[in-house]
């Protein structure tokens, strides 16, 4: 047997050391892009154990890649295929260990999903903000790791805004206790902000302290239908002047990746979308009551509608009309596998540049590529788009993909960069734009990100070739 295999079943356990075959699971990325071959899968059950994996490998010089619920969506907690990486899977450490009511706070392990915490938080009679299509399936740990974003970072901010402390099982085994609920520490380098958004490369994430926030007293959801994305930013600017912290969605939707919804998913009825370029979505979490919930968004609608922004609107009756509005926004990319493969892109833009970006980047791509389809909605409450390209009807979605992508990229990489923005919003960087990343981030940047690389993990074995190179 081999040495360090043995070494990781008297930590683990033998039923907790996978080898050989059928670690499909854990060797293939969520969207299907990247199969790797591990050269074992090792599902830890406490940090102890973590630790003890991690001084094994490192010993051993073997590089591990940490594996949450593998959710991700830039290739970045799959091995390689070399048959020589261990996937460190923190599925089996996924406890509540605490909520502090008087703290506001909740700490869980990183393997914990990210819709189990939301319920723990509430049946404490607390909110849990993080929010995401996935949540069903992504882990809090993959989540920290990548500083997911979501629906709600309008009002709570992303994954990072979110944690005030963390377990973390560095490059050398150790084990760094930083699970504190202070909200005020003023005692040097913020770590745990470096290990947030590092995507495993620096350490492992074994638990969590997360903010909670009082449950609002009603959440009230409204569609609205304006003319250009001009317009859907003013109404961003209303709905802050109205509704101040109340706001905690503001999402918008093209015309075309709604008539995708509407194409591939019948059964759903997609409200307005014929009759506007854009729909966008506004979610209102009144702190007082339903009333003057409602009472706050007929205002800020009636308003929008007198200002020509919003050409209609519905506002959601009752919860079962809201889950059906937001179900449709989180069916869009559900739409896009079934229309065929497309060429994704998860940007940030300042929310001011948003319009002149998309008239901009959007004529581009139809010159170079004549009748291309542009996929395009988000989070545009805290200018996150995703900006995805569609082939032309009638070309091989497959073939579009080989041919265009790096061409694609290119063209709205660079528009991104000419309007001040960043290639990754809230997904990372992984593997699949570690080439971008070294082309748009600044070198001054890229040095420094090098050295704490180098200083937390000098012999390169947390997820090598993801994020930055060494």
């Amino acid at each position: 047997m081999n040495p360090l295999i043995a070494q990781l079943k008297a930590a683990v356990g033998d039923n907790n050391v996978l080898t050989g075959d059928g670690l499909g699971a854990f060797e293939e990325d969520w969207r299907k892009r990247s199969h790797g071959k591990a050269l074992a899968v090792v599902r830890p059950a406490t940090t102890a154990e973590v630790a003890q994996v991690v001084a094994a490998c490192a010993a051993a010089g073997t590089s591990i890649v940490p594996q949450g619920g593998n959710t991700g969506l830039v290739v970045g907690s799959t091995p390689d295929g070399s048959g020589s990486q261990v996937v460190l899977s923190l599925q089996r450490m996924n406890a509540v260990r605490a909520v502090d009511a008087a703290n506001m706070t909740i700490t869980v392990e990183a393997g914990c999903i990210l819709q189990v915490a939301q319920e723990a938080a509430q049946r404490a009679g607390y909110l849990f903000p993080l929010s995401l299509a996935a949540e069903g399936s992504c882990t809090i740990g993959g989540n920290l790791g990548t500083n997911a974003g979501g629906t709600q970072v309008v009002r709570y901010g992303n994954a990072r805004d979110l944690c005030l402390g963390l377990e973390v099982v560095t490059a050398q085994g150790e084990i760094w206790d930083g699970l504190t609920g202070l909200r005020k520490d003023n005692t040097g380098y913020d770590l745990r902000d470096l290990f947030v958004g590092s995507e495993g490369t620096l350490g492992v994430i074994t638990a969590a302290t997360m903010k909670l926030y009082p449950l609002p007293a009603a959440t009230l959801t409204a569609w609205a239908a304006v003319p250009s994305m001009d317009d859907a930013v003013m109404l961003l600017g209303m709905a802050h002047k109205h509704l101040g912290a109340g706001l905690t969605g503001f999402e918008v939707m093209g015309q075309f990746p709604l008539s995708l919804v509407a194409r591939h998913f019948p059964q759903m009825r997609v409200p307005l979308y014929e009759q506007s370029p854009f729909c966008v979505l506004l979610e209102n979490s009144d702190s007082e009551s339903e009333l003057h919930a409602r009472t706050q968004f007929e205002r800020l609608l009636e308003t929008a509608l007198e200002e020509g922004c919003v050409t209609d609107a519905v506002v959601a009756e009752n919860l079962a009309q809201a889950h059906q509005l937001w179900h449709i926004r989180e069916t869009i990319p559900l739409a896009q596998v079934e229309e065929g493969l497309n060429i994704k892109h998860d940007i940030s833009i300042p929310i001011s540049a948003i319009p002149r970006f998309c008239e901009a980047t959007d004529a581009l791509l139809r010159e170079a590529i004549p009748g291309v389809r542009l996929v395009n909605f988000g989070h545009l409450g805290d200018g996150n788009l995703h900006y995805n390209v569609q082939a032309p009807v009638g070309f091989d979605p497959a073939a579009f993909l080989r041919e265009q992508e790096e061409h694609v990229n290119k063209l709205v990489y660079e528009s991104v960069r000419g309007f001040g923005g960043s290639i990754s919003a809230e997904h990372g960087v992984g593997s699949l734009k570690l080439h971008e990343l070294e082309e748009h981030k600044s070198p001054v940047a890229l040095g420094m990100m090098r050295a704490i690389k180098r200083a937390l993990d000098p012999r390169n074995i947390m997820n090598p070739g993801r994020v930055v190179r060494p």
